[in-house]
């Protein structure tokens, strides 16, 4: 009993916490390159919101510029293009979110059922390696791609007979090229995670459907899909927190500044870029930055309350 006494004291407590920090140590050194990253780009920059509720001065700096409140939110909000611009948002992001996760867990299940282990190899270096493609490079190829004059795809329809398609002259079918060219820079990168998942199921549990008799089909449906539910979830909830945030780099390289293809495709952070770019306004994109952060920490909040409810195993916190 006395025993028990003492190690519920404080200085019992201090020194298990020592202990076991010590016995830790390994995880802990291999977590502080990403803690010294959030600290550094996620921590230490917060006081930075400041600029949103001020009218920015450089001589000045932040804490001493004009303070005006709301001033800099109204930018977007008396354009009209805030309800646009944010539905063009969300839904690229959700179209996004829901094929990325589809084809990456189906190129991973595809992989698995490979029994060559060269093939898989080779097939998951050529799918992971358009991730490494910058989006300016990507832009530069989809132009060669589908430009009206020189375009690979033109200049084979011209030798068909048939008419050149004036690809850059309307917006209708960007929707479908952004979603299309995103799927092929990222489904290989986002099918790793997936892919490692799978590999951590138990092989006895396989290994006895098949000698039950389950097919390739209820194999996936009854093992391998409820082992990757976690990792869906948890991924879902991360990518619901940059919902409102769109891809700049993907859809600046792929319309740039040509404004019939503005309509269908302009999200708010080609918006603000154009309309900054001119006055360096930092203020004005502090504020929409913000905006953005706060959608997405109520969606992060919300939805990780419903999974906590339905599934408490598999919530975020």
């Amino acid at each position: 009993m006395a025993v028990n006494e003492r190690t519920l004291t404080p200085q019992g407590t201090k020194g298990a916490w020592k202990k076991q920090l010590w016995n830790s140590k390994t995880l802990i050194i291999m977590c502080i390159p990403a803690i010294i990253y959030f600290i550094a780009f996620s921590y230490a920059p917060l006081p930075g919101i400041y600029v949103a509720f001020v009218n920015y001065n450089y001589r000045k700096g932040i804490f001493a510029s004009q303070f005006v409140g709301l001033k800099n939110f109204d930018f977007v909000a008396k354009s009209g293009k805030l309800w646009s611009l944010t539905k063009n948002t969300i839904l690229f992001n959700l179209a996004f979110i829901v094929l990325d996760n589809f084809l990456a867990v189906t190129v991973a299940i595809l992989l698995k059922e490979i029994q060559s282990k060269w093939f898989r190899k080779v097939s998951q270096t050529m799918m992971f390696l358009p991730y490494f493609i910058s989006q300016v490079l990507v832009g530069l190829l989809v132009f060669s791609l589908l430009n009206s004059d020189t375009g690979f795809l033109n200049v084979v329809l011209k030798k068909l007979g048939a008419e050149p398609l004036r690809l850059y002259k309307t917006g209708d079918p960007w929707p479908i090229i952004i979603i299309l060219v995103h799927l092929w820079q990222k489904t290989g990168y986002n099918s790793v995670v997936y892919f490692a998942a799978i590999m951590g199921i138990d092989s006895a549990i396989i290994e006895a459907s098949m000698i039950d008799g389950a097919n390739g089909w209820q194999k996936i449906k009854h093992i391998i899909l409820p082992s990757l539910r976690p990792t869906i979830v948890i991924l879902l909830l991360f990518a619901l927190g940059g919902i409102v945030k769109g891809d700049f780099g993907l859809f600046w390289n792929l319309v740039g500044r040509n404004p019939i293809l503005f309509q269908p495709v302009d999200i708010i952070e080609m918006y603000v870029y154009r309309a900054t770019v001119s006055d360096f306004n930092f203020s004005t994109a502090s504020a929409v930055g913000l905006y953005q952060s706060l959608i997405g920490f109520i969606l992060v909040i919300t939805v990780n309350t419903i999974v906590k409810k339905l599934e408490p195993d598999y919530s975020l916190f």
